[in-house]
């Protein structure tokens, strides 16, 4: 299915789940139907399953948003306590549409949860309270959040899930590659589906040098080490660096907001760059015409930095050349409430 195909469904007002594999466009048409629903006037809650996950969308977690906080369950007591609240009252009753991003890592037990609230803030038996629901995400990537040994099911275990009548809106375009190669091997794996073709592909790469100037990406498990070896890297180029702060809108009060955009932004608060160093895009950035300038992934080298105000200039190793200006990163303030 198409995002064109997928928007209309949308806009008739359908609950949906749209869902496909990575890079074909999941978060770019949330952020274009959030866009339609604000430009008619319609109130829609904009959330996501975690904090890192709602500052794509500019939106806040959904734990905060219905009340729950972090619990899978609540007492009899408790729940009342949330229905008191008249904060969630004002805004659950005039909600007419919910979006849950990163669905998969939502519980069933805290997605059925949500429903009640929702039903009980709304007066109604409907599921989520008869509000039109979006999930979106990818149940082949990340798994529901797990403490301990517990073991949680997907969210399409919940009766919510079945009782809303999902239209299964699957997108299937890739937008983030081009090398169809690549993209069949990418999804052999992801639908554990490997045969052999697949095998000597990924056998033909093993111990092989990377053609052109390309440095593969090493993984690692915890984020000093990423940084350490990012760190030694740069130390090796022999040039003037430039060192580059994320800029807060301050007001007294607003620490524990500012903590949390630092802890959920995917970009550090401060970054160090100088000519040669290898750079990774963190966020989408599609132009006026729709056209994509980047993806949250694209790879380049900073070339220079501009003459104008010294923002670094990238070339991608696909070989465009962008200016990688300032962009905004947002989580709502009632997600610390």
């Amino acid at each position: 299915m198409t995002q064109s195909e997928a928007l209309d469904i949308l806009k008739m007002g359908e609950n949906v789940f749209l869902t496909g594999p990575a890079g074909s466009g999941k978060t770019f048409l949330l952020n274009q139907y959030i866009e339609y629903l604000k430009a008619k006037k319609i109130s829609v809650a904009v959330t996501a399953s975690t904090g890192i996950a709602a500052t794509h969308i500019n939106g806040i977690t959904i734990h905060s948003w219905c009340g729950m906080g972090i619990a899978d369950k609540l007492n009899k007591a408790d729940f009342k306590k949330v229905l008191k609240k008249r904060y969630l009252q004002e805004r659950l009753s005039k909600t007419k549409a919910l979006i849950i991003d990163e669905i998969s890592m939502l519980d069933a037990d805290r997605l059925e949860l949500v429903s009640n609230l929702c039903q009980s803030f709304k007066n109604s038996i409907l599921p989520f309270g008869g509000m039109q629901v979006v999930f979106c995400g990818d149940f082949f990537q990340l798994p529901p959040v797990s403490v301990g040994d517990e073991k949680n099911e997907y969210a399409f275990h919940a009766s919510a899930w079945k009782e809303s009548e999902l239209k299964i809106c699957y997108l299937d375009e890739q937008h983030r590659h081009k090398d169809q190669d690549f993209i069949k091997v990418l999804n052999s794996i992801r639908n554990n589906k490997i045969d052999e073709n697949t095998i000597k592909q990924l056998e033909s790469r093993l111990n092989q040098a990377v053609r052109g100037n390309v440095t593969p990406t090493k993984l690692y498990t915890k984020n000093l080490d990423v940084d350490a070896i990012n760190n030694a890297e740069l130390r090796k180029l022999n040039c003037n660096e430039n060192i580059f702060e994320m800029d807060f809108f301050h007001e007294p009060g607003r620490d524990k907001l500012i903590d949390s955009l630092i802890k959920n932004c995917m970009a550090p608060a401060n970054l160090a760059l100088k000519i040669g160093a290898v750079v990774m895009f963190v966020k989408n950035k599609f132009d006026e015409s729709g056209k994509c300038q980047y993806v949250n992934g694209t790879l380049g080298k900073v070339v220079a930095f501009n003459d104008a105000d010294k923002y670094p200039v990238v070339e991608t190793f696909d070989g465009r050349i962008i200016v990688a200006y300032p962009r905004e990163w947002a989580i709502e303030e009632d997600d610390l409430v």
